[in-house]
């Protein structure tokens, strides 16, 4: 019997599960997602040794603190916003979404009113004529602030009387940006920025550190069941107030930071300047003197301190779904630390660099599945890696 940690819910349904394609397990109810997630796992990762039952959500719903709509015009000319239907570029019209935060569902339909009474366009990748490509909404679940990222093809609007009526309609938003995104691409956010309104970032609280939020940087979707997952990931670390750890891909520095209140130095890595300025930032605003941060690429820094002899004890890597690379994963068995704490959002190629390792050296002593983001068929994992031989 799967044992899963909540509670028995009313499976709700939503009208646009098939045109979407984001919520791909919503026709199962909760209690059978995570089994199914659990097997995925057990699949993929149950060679390297024991899987842990799932963790999984008492409410999973309206859980993600950061949400993302492209703007279109419909066939009868009516503006639109919500997701591109799988596989297209063709936008799906949400107006509400059960994994999305309500707040942010609320200012989507705002900035469309907006839209028509300022009489500007969505903008059409088609005949690249139009203002408005995407909006992006993130709030701080504990501190309450809220960022609204107005992305455009240009800077031509009434920039003032715009965030006025948008911010007198939402006096709970703190802070907004125009970002500028001129090219024909599938990333959102561009080069330029632009404050228009408040201080150009938020701040939240996660596992008892405050960090600021800036609208490049990344930061976990769901705070809830990240607090669980990095909660998981300092038991692993088997901190005791001595070691060396390093942060490998740190983000703005949360799991590094959570660590270092445990650990004697902590050193972050990260290649996006944006969120190395707010690591740095968050660091200094949690009086945490134990840690610093490098803007770097990590497997060449992870080579520089293995020809300089550090050798630190304990790292955290948490790669993107592509995971990791061969070459950082040969500069990390090299730097030889007794343990590695790898999280994953992709337990396939978190499998793939598992083996490496292993190879190089490593054996999974544990593996922790966590249900970060319940509906889809993703699966976070945290696994624990020691050095069994050199």
């Amino acid at each position: 019997m799967l044992r899963i940690r909540c509670i028995k819910l009313e499976n709700k349904q939503c009208p646009l599960y098939r045109k979407c394609g984001g919520c791909q397990l919503q026709n199962m109810d909760y209690a059978r997602q995570l089994e199914w997630k659990q097997n995925r796992t057990r699949k993929l990762l149950g060679k390297f040794g024991k899987i842990e039952p799932i963790l999984g959500m008492k409410n999973p719903y309206y859980y993600r603190n950061k949400v993302q709509a492209a703007f279109a015009q419909d066939r009868r000319g009516n503006i639109v916003s919500g997701v591109y239907q799988s596989s297209t570029h063709r936008v799906v019209p949400v107006k509400s979404c059960l994994t999305e935060d309500q707040t942010a569902d609320k200012i989507m339909a705002t900035v469309r009113q907006l839209l028509k009474s300022f009489k500007l366009h969505p903008y059409d990748e088609r005949t690249e004529r139009g203002f408005l490509r995407h909006v992006l909404v993130k709030r701080g679940f504990q501190s309450g602030q809220v960022m609204v990222v107005l992305v455009a093809s240009n800077s031509i609007f009434p920039a003032k009387k715009f965030t006025a009526a948008l911010c007198q309609k939402h006096p709970e938003i703190t802070t907004v940006l125009l970002n500028i995104n001129r090219h024909h691409t599938s990333m959102v956010l561009g080069e330029q920025e632009k404050v228009l309104y408040g201080p150009g970032y938020i701040e939240d609280t996660l596992c008892g550190c405050r960090f600021r939020i800036s609208a490049k940087s990344f930061y976990q979707i769901n705070p809830v069941q990240c607090e669980v997952l990095y909660s998981k990931a300092m038991e692993y670390a088997q901190l005791t107030g001595k070691e060396s750890v390093i942060d490998a891909y740190c983000g703005i520095g949360t799991i590094g930071m959570v660590a270092a209140k445990k650990a004697g130095q902590v050193l972050g890595i990260e290649l996006n300047r944006d969120a190395v300025r707010d690591a740095a930032a968050n660091a200094r605003q949690n009086g945490l003197h134990n840690i610093h941060f490098v803007c770097a690429d990590a497997t060449d820094y992870l080579t520089e301190m293995t020809e300089e002899g550090i050798r630190p004890d304990v790292v955290f890597m948490d790669p993107p779904r592509a995971g990791s690379t061969e070459r950082f994963l040969l500069s990390l068995s090299e730097l030889a630390p007794q343990r590695v704490v790898y999280i994953s959002c992709n337990p396939e190629t978190q499998a793939r660099d598992l083996q490496y390792l292993c190879e190089l050296g490593y054996a999974v002593q544990k593996i922790q599945p966590v249900d970060m983001f319940p509906h889809t068929n993703h699966v976070e994992c945290v696994a624990l890696m020691s050095r069994v031989k050199d």
